[in-house]
């Protein structure tokens, strides 16, 4: 037995629905095939800075049946510059080195960088000119990378970060190693009823 088994099993009594996981009104209809987790996030969140490190545990081990997909928070100006950051971040394929240093630059050093310009700055320290950066953050490709989180947040009724969804139907709140456990049974439901 693995240890996403042992993990799964030994909480799977203590999940509550309405407490420790909500199951969406309208679910999201899914591909069948592998089980989707989203996760909703923005840097400046302190829960969702806390809950990074177990999930870039949880990561590295991911089940071959699970396909996860970040998705930064498009609720307010603020958010959204964050969202476009992590977009552009993509689409520059420098996420890898940013993802992280930006979590510690705003969490930890308390770095302001919640704009375009305190972004394109950042970015500079990877070798990203600031006008480079600064063409992808406007780009038509990260607009409707944004639009399309706006439209998720909205289905998914999210008001807040971090948030999980699993597969289009449950929603996991909250920045603890806890929320890795309740992924875990979730992930878990959904291969039991394929």
């Amino acid at each position: 037995m693995s240890l996403f088994s042992l993990s799964t099993y030994s909480n799977a009594s203590s999940y509550i629905p309405g407490e420790d996981y909500y199951v969406l009104k309208k679910p999201m209809k899914q591909n069948k095939g592998r089980i989707k987790v989203e996760e909703f996030f923005w840097y400046g969140c302190h829960y969702c800075y806390l809950v990074e490190k177990p999930l870039q545990g949880w990561l590295k081990n991911i089940p071959k049946d699970v396909h996860f997909e970040r998705i930064p928070s498009t609720g307010n100006p603020i958010w959204e510059s964050g969202a476009r950051t992590y977009y552009t971040s993509e689409i520059l394929n420098v996420r890898k080195n940013t993802h992280l240093a930006l979590y510690k630059a705003i969490q930890v050093d308390k770095e302001k960088i919640f704009n375009q310009e305190t972004a394109a700055n950042f970015f500079t320290k990877y070798g990203i000119p600031k006008n480079k950066f600064n063409n992808v953050y406007n780009s038509f490709a990260v607009t409707n990378m944004v639009a399309r989180s706006n439209n998720l947040m909205k289905t998914y009724a999210l008001t807040g970060v971090p948030a999980f969804v699993v597969n289009g139907k449950y929603v996991v709140k909250g920045g603890d190693k806890r929320v890795i456990g309740i992924l875990n049974y979730l992930i878990s439901n959904e291969r039991n009823l394929k």
